[in-house]
């Protein structure tokens, strides 16, 4: 088995209203890659999110008392807290630096996955702006995927990913937030091992370890590489959906 993950070139800055399917046929031509079927396109939230217009600019925010007490317990902007609890289902944990929520998308993270790096907006400073992740990561996987599978022919899977924090380890790791055509999940169970015994357990998350490495490939500060061409994924394709990646509440021994 060979996993071949390459970085498409030249993608623009990406701005409101833009067509990313055509944006990203254009770059795989440019990158010399013809699709197959199997291939999967891997894309960082930040180039989805602003193509969709989910740009806020804090300077048209206005807390309510939650937030600035939020705010006062957290050291954060009370306005960025303003669009982080419009941006969440629940507050989970709260303390100096951090807010830990369940998004409204259905998964726990930090500041409900509000982000400045790499968001700047015309004539305003870059601070002021900040990006909110995609409504329906899932439906926008699905449209982007529709139409390159329209316009080539070819049989792919697209995933959105976002760099999360872990409960139990240092560092953040990409993860899935949206896929379409790609399993998120692989169940092994009644798999046998190398000695014949047989799997009662294992569930593979095969999304997130791909979002994972497509994230080495993409780079965290201004490597410029939003988006990852995939060949050689172990699994066959098939629909499934974010949901099934998220830890039922009742199976949840952080909480």
């Amino acid at each position: 088995m060979s996993l071949t993950l390459t970085p498409l070139t030249n993608i623009p800055l990406i701005r409101q209203g833009d067509d990313l399917a055509d944006i990203l046929l254009t770059a795989l031509q440019e990158t010399n890659i013809e699709l197959q079927d199997g291939d999967i396109l891997v894309l960082a939230q930040k180039i989805v999110s602003k193509a969709e217009g989910q740009m806020v600019n804090l300077a048209a925010v206005i807390p309510a008392e939650r937030a600035r007490e939020l705010a006062r317990q957290s050291g954060k902007d009370p306005r960025l807290v303003e669009l982080l609890l419009r941006e969440s289902a629940e507050i989970l944990r709260v303390r100096p630096g951090a807010i830990i929520v369940e998004h409204k998308l259905g998964f726990v993270c930090a500041n409900a996955g509000i982000d400045h790096s790499n968001v700047a907006g015309e004539g305003d400073s870059v601070e002021e702006w900040v990006l909110l992740l995609p409504r329906d990561p899932d439906q926008s996987s699905r449209m982007i995927r529709e139409k390159i599978q329209t316009t080539t022919g070819k049989k792919i899977g697209v995933m959105i990913i976002d760099s999360h924090g872990r409960a139990w380890r240092i560092g953040t790791v990409g993860v899935c937030i949206g896929l379409s055509g790609i399993p998120a999940v692989i169940d092994e169970r009644g798999w046998k091992d190398l000695f014949g015994r047989e799997l009662r357990i294992t569930i593979v998350g095969a999304a997130d370890e791909l979002a994972a490495a497509a994230s080495l490939v993409m780079g965290q500060a201004a490597e410029g590489t939003p988006a990852v061409h995939v060949r050689g994924f172990p699994y066959p394709l098939r629909e499934s959906a974010l949901k099934e990646l998220l830890r039922p509440k009742e199976q949840d021994m952080f909480r």
